[in-house]
């Protein structure tokens, strides 16, 4: 158990020199950027805490600086550390690539890559805490923002190609897999916390209760309910213009039936317990007239 201890940590280590020198390079395009600054500062954290060997006088004084950090592991610490890196550097990279509107030849590989990315800190878990759940290791938060920042970036990438008409005559089952993939990311996000379940007979007051009944914990529950929603017309739509009629129809995804039923319910919460907050529901009830 001692040399598995000591073998993931190595691999840890050389894992975060790794990604040390990658935001080297990207500072080095961007000096002030927030983001890499903050991923920067974090890994700077690490590698002293690597240099004295795991037992640095500030060790508690780091775990009070970040809210995910496991206590009774050197592992654990290093690791959620690792992972905000990630959250960092991922984020400015994918900046870059909505500012360049996804180039064409490039996009493609630098999506994957991100990808990943973001989906490292659930392997790295399988291996360094064998066992566990990866939602009881990572925490709820941090879980459901890996599968939000992947389903997010798919869904910016498919909202551009979606413009891109002759593109998707020549490539059009490329375009169905991003939206296939960028669903399934955005529906684990809506499906890594419970539903609040209310006792029987309770009549609901508040409308904060309401929304949480059904899943909606945040604005950012909403807005991935409103993206799947888009996918999912834009899948509907490209599929209904299939020369083969059995094209795409055994990928597991019912893309009219899960629009209608995230954007029904989408509906329902902002014209209802959040009516008068901001959201607007007029593109929302357009592609439901167009889904049912």
């Amino acid at each position: 158990m001692a040399d598995d201890y000591r073998r993931h940590d190595f691999e840890l280590e050389r894992r975060i020199f790794e990604i040390d020198n990658k935001c080297s390079c990207l500072r080095a395009e961007k000096q002030d950027d927030d983001y890499l600054q903050n991923a920067s500062a974090i890994l700077e954290k690490l590698k002293g805490f690597y240099r004295h060997g795991g037992e640095s006088l500030n060790f508690s004084k780091l775990l009070q600086d970040y809210t995910q950090v496991f206590l009774h592991s050197t592992i654990h610490y290093s690791a959620t550390k690792e992972f905000l890196v990630i959250l960092d550097i991922t984020f400015y990279e994918e900046n870059q690539l909505v500012d360049q509107e996804f180039p064409e030849d490039s996009s493609p590989f630098k999506i994957q890559q991100l990808l990943q990315d973001l989906t490292e800190p659930e392997v790295l878990v399988a291996r360094l805490a064998p066992g566990q759940e990866v939602q009881c290791v990572l925490g709820t938060e941090l879980l459901e923002c890996l599968y939000w920042r992947r389903g997010a970036l798919l869904y910016m990438y498919c909202h551009t190609l979606h413009q891109r008409k002759q593109w998707i005559k020549k490539n059009k089952d490329t375009f169905i897999k991003c939206i296939q993939e960028g669903v399934r990311y955005l529906m684990r996000m809506l499906q890594v916390r419970n539903t609040v379940k209310l006792s029987d007979g309770v009549v609901l007051h508040d409308s904060g209760a309401s929304i949480l009944s059904e899943g909606i914990f945040s604005d950012t529950h909403l807005l991935t309910m409103m993206y799947i929603g888009e996918m999912c017309f834009w899948a509907v739509k490209y599929e209904d213009c299939s020369a083969d009629p059995t094209d795409h129809k055994d990928d597991g995804l019912q893309f009219r039936d899960i629009g209608t039923q995230i954007l029904n319910k989408y509906v329902n919460a902002c014209e209802g317990p959040l009516q008068g907050q901001g959201w607007n529901t007029e593109n929302a009830k357009e592609i439901l007239s167009i889904l049912q």
